[in-house]
C-alpha cells in the first residue's frame, strides 16, 4: 500500500464519501469509452474554505511554469514543508484509508499511491492557458509501476462560464467530445488512465488578471494492468483536436517555449 499508513482524515470528507460510494461506484462504472466520476463537496466543507484561502499564489514557492508545444501558462508545485497544510492533504490523499475508498469505487485493486507526487500536487493555471487532449505516461519513471488513476480536485471559487478552462474528455476513435467538466470549487474528478483516456482543457483560459485556475492533482498505479490495456512505454501522447486553430496555438506555444529556452542557456 502507500508509504502513508494511519493517517486522520481531517480534509477529505471520508463519511460522506462513503455514504455515497455506491452512486459514485455506479456513475464511474456507466462510462462507455473510459470510466470516470465527478464527485461534489469532496473536502468537508469548513476545510475546503480554508484550503481555497491557503492555496498559495505563484510568487509563493517554488511552481514550474515550463512552456512547451501542447502546454502553455500552467504551473505545478510538489514539494511542501513537511506538517504543512497540503502536506497533511497529499498524506490523506496518499492514505490506505483514501486507496481503499478508491478501490471500492473503482474496481481496481493493488492501487499505490505516489509520495513524489510526479506530475501532481498543485496545479495552477493563468489567463491563455491551455493543455492539449492527450493521454498520460503509462509507466512511472521511477517504480515502473502503472498508471491507472487520476484524481482532479478543483478549487475555483466563483468561476465563470465565460473563463472557460472545462475538462474535455474525448473518444478519439470517434473523434467526439464525450463530456466537458467545469473546474468549480470543491469539485472532484475521478478517471481512469489507460490508452483512450483522452483529456485535457484545449481552450485558453479567459480569465481576468488575479483570477487562476486551481486544482489538486494526485495519481494512482498497480503493479500490473488487465492484458488488454498493455502498452509499451510511452510519454505524454498528445492529438489536437482543434484542427486550423489548434496547429496555429501549438506554433504560437513552440515558439514560446524555444524563447524561453534560451533565454534560460543564455
Amino acid at each position: 500500500m502507500s508509504l502513508y499508513q494511519q493517517v486522520y482524515m481531517n480534509y477529505i470528507d471520508l463519511p460522506s464519501l462513503e455514504q455515497r460510494g455506491a452512486a459514485i461506484r455506479a456513475d464511474f462504472s456507466s462510462k462507455p469509452v473510459f470510466r470516470y466520476a465527478v464527485i461534489e463537496d469532496f473536502f468537508r466543507d469548513d476545510q475546503a474554505e480554508r484550503i481555497q484561502l491557503a492555496y498559495p499564489s505563484l510568487t509563493q514557492g517554488h511552481w514550474d511554469g515550463t512552456t512547451y508545444i501542447d502546454q502553455k501558462n500552467k504551473f505545478q508545485q510538489r514539494v511542501f514543508d513537511q506538517g504543512s497544510l497540503f502536506d497533511e492533504i497529499f498524506a490523506e490523499l496518499n492514505s490506505g484509508a483514501f486507496l481503499n475508498f478508491l478501490e471500492q469505487v473503482t474496481g481496481i485493486r493493488q492501487l499505490q499511491s505516489d509520495p513524489s507526487l510526479f506530475g501532481g500536487g498543485l496545479h495552477q493555471s493563468t489567463t491563455g492557458a491551455f493543455l492539449n487532449v492527450h493521454v498520460d505516461y503509462n509507466l512511472h519513471p521511477q517504480t515502473q509501476y502503472h498508471r491507472r488513476l487520476n484524481l482532479l480536485v478543483y478549487m475555483n471559487r466563483g468561476w465563470q462560464e465565460g473563463y472557460g478552462g472545462n475538462l474535455e474528455l474525448w473518444d478519439m476513435q470517434q473523434h467526439q467530445l464525450l463530456d466537458e467538466i467545469a473546474p468549480g470549487f470543491n469539485r472532484a474528478v475521478v478517471f481512469e488512465t489507460n490508452h483512450v483516456s483522452y483529456h485535457g482543457h484545449p481552450k485558453p483560459l479567459q480569465t481576468p488578471r488575479g483570477v487562476s485556475r486551481k486544482s489538486i492533482a494526485t495519481y494512482y498505479y498497480t503493479p500490473t494492468r488487465p492484458q488488454h490495456e498493455l502498452k509499451a512505454a510511452h510519454n505524454t501522447l498528445f492529438v489536437n483536436t482543434e484542427g486550423i486553430n489548434g496547429q496555429f496555438k501549438r506554433l504560437k506555444s513552440g515558439l514560446k517555449a524555444l524563447l524561453e529556452r534560451v533565454r534560460t542557456k543564455f
